[in-house]
C-alpha cells in the first residue's frame, strides 16, 4: 500500500493531518482516501476542474508528478507520496 505523507505547514488548515496508507494506486483514489479521513482536504488541493491547484505539489518518491491536470501518474504499492503546499513570497 502506498504511504501518504504531508508537510507540516498543511496542519495549519488540517490540524489532525497525519501520515496514512491507502489501497488506492491512483492519485485521485489516494486523494479520496485522504478526503475520507480529513474532510475538505480534496477541495484544498484540487480546483473546480479536477486539476491540482497551483499552490500544491505532489511527489511520488523524489519525482514531482507530471500530470497536474488529469492526475494520471502511475503509483506502485511501495511508493511514498508527499503532498505539500508550495510556499511563495520573500
Amino acid at each position: 500500500m502506498p504511504t501518504i505523507k504531508f508537510t507540516s505547514n498543511l496542519k495549519r488548515f488540517f490540524p489532525e493531518l497525519a501520515e496514512l496508507k491507502s489501497e488506492e494506486l491512483s492519485i485521485t483514489g489516494i486523494l479520496d482516501t485522504v478526503e475520507d479521513r480529513f474532510p475538505g482536504f480534496k477541495d484544498y488541493v484540487i480546483d473546480e476542474h479536477g486539476s491540482l491547484r497551483k499552490h500544491v505539489n505532489i511527489f511520488i518518491g523524489n519525482e514531482l508528478i507530471k500530470d497536474r491536470v488529469h492526475l494520471s501518474d502511475h503509483i506502485n504499492e511501495s511508493d511514498e507520496l508527499y503532498i505539500m503546499q508550495a510556499l511563495s513570497g520573500g
